[in-house]
Parts: C-alpha cells; sequence; structure tokens
C-alpha cells in the first residue's frame, strides 16, 4: 500500500512537471505543443512521456482543464467575497476577476479564448470545467431575480431559435431568469470577453491607453445593460 501511495505521488509530481513545462511552451510556441520537445526540456527520452500524456491531444487537454478550474476558481472566489445582496458589485467582481487572471496567465488565457487549435477537439469532460465562470454569472442573475432586484427590459426576444437557445441556458444556469435579462447578460458576458481579449492580444495599443479605467466604466454600464443596479 506504501508503495502505491509512493508511485501515485511521484507520477502525480511528475504529471505537474509535465504541464509547468508545456505552459512554458505556451509562451514561446502557443498551443502548438511538441511531447518532443517538452521530454527534451525536463530530460526524458521523448518515448517515457508517452507513460503521462499519450498524445499531444492528452496533454493539451490537461492543460485546457487546468486553465478553465483555474480561471472558474478565481471568479468564485471574487464573487464570494461580495455580500450576496449587491448583486451589480458581484457582477464587478467576476469581471475584474476574469481579467486580473487573464493579465496573469496571458497565454492560458490565449489558449482557451484565442484561435482554435488546428486538429484539436476538445472532449467532453470539458465542459463542467468550460462552464464554472459563466456559472457564476447565472448565481448573480439568480439571485438578484429571487430579490427582485432585477429591472425589467423591454426587449423582444429574438427569433425563436435563439429563445431555444436561451431557455438551454437559462436551464442549466438562471432558470428564474427573464428570457430577455439572459440575453442582455450574455451579450454583456460576450462584451467582457472581447474587451479581455483586446487587451490581451494588443488590439487596444494606441487606441484605449488607460485599459483599466476604460474596463471599469464599461462593465459598470453593462450592470445597467443587464438590468443591475450600478454601484456609484
Amino acid at each position: 500500500m506504501k508503495a502505491n501511495s509512493i508511485r501515485a505521488r511521484v507520477r502525480a509530481e511528475m504529471t505537474d512537471e509535465i504541464k509547468e513545462i508545456a505552459r512554458r511552451h505556451l509562451a514561446t510556441d502557443g498551443a502548438n505543443l511538441s511531447l518532443r520537445a517538452v521530454a527534451r526540456d525536463l530530460g526524458m527520452v521523448s518515448s517515457a512521456i508517452y507513460r503521462y500524456f499519450p498524445s499531444r491531444d492528452d496533454l493539451l487537454t490537461a492543460l485546457i482543464l487546468d486553465a478553465y478550474n483555474a480561471l472558474g476558481g478565481s471568479a468564485e472566489k471574487a464573487v464570494a467575497a461580495v455580500p450576496a445582496e449587491a448583486h451589480a458589485a458581484r457582477w464587478l467582481a467576476l469581471a475584474r476577476a476574469v481579467r486580473d487572471w487573464a493579465l496573469e496567465h496571458p497565454h492560458e488565457y490565449a489558449l482557451i479564448y484565442g484561435s482554435p487549435v488546428p486538429g484539436y477537439r476538445a472532449p467532453a469532460d470539458t465542459v463542467a470545467a468550460a462552464t464554472r465562470a459563466v456559472t457564476v454569472l447565472g448565481g448573480i442573475l439568480q439571485a438578484a431575480s429571487a430579490a427582485g432586484a432585477l429591472r425589467p427590459n423591454e426587449d423582444g426576444l429574438p427569433p425563436a431559435g435563439s429563445v431555444a437557445d436561451l431557455d438551454r441556458i437559462r436551464a442549466a444556469i438562471a432558470p428564474d431568469v427573464p428570457a430577455a435579462t439572459l440575453a442582455r447578460a450574455l451579450s454583456a458576458w460576450v462584451a467582457l470577453f472581447g474587451q479581455v481579449s483586446f487587451e490581451i492580444f494588443g488590439q487596444l495599443s494606441n487606441t484605449i491607453n488607460h485599459p483599466a479605467e476604460f474596463f471599469e466604466h464599461q462593465m459598470r454600464a453593462h450592470a445597467r445593460y443587464i438590468g443591475l443596479e450600478a454601484p456609484a
């Protein structure tokens, strides 16, 4: 039993080391990972690394899961620190957590929100990790709805196919939130990641020279757009 425990610990440590080296390669090579190059940096023969990750896609999946879970965990922690009744403040905490994590981990952010990796198809077991952050958004909306703190909007519903999509999303993250409000929230969510991506990938260079304060202004505007009461 003890020997098995030692082997498991050694395997876990080696797995973590492989992933850490792979993250360094993300910074220099993007998602174009080479197991052979990772093995070389570890001082291993290339065949040895396959005992831990049978293919490049397996290693990519592990990195993607880690990135989504790290982002989701940061979002959950940030929002949990804000009083439950401060709905707009919780939205702002969520938005800031996304931006802060992305700025601290730009290459991992690029892995999950940048260009698709050619030839890679994410397996179904990445879905739960990928939806952690948006589930936090759903919780904010759900709590605001339960408290009667969502301002109604008079937007018409989108076409039937989109309403069906919204209903599926509502069932997963915010079942008591009106479809029109969820549509606005998802637009704000897309705008959040769009603004973060523009900053991370340099699209704001020489245009928005104070990205942090512009981000804050825009996220407050989105709180009002969603129907949350924006704090002063």
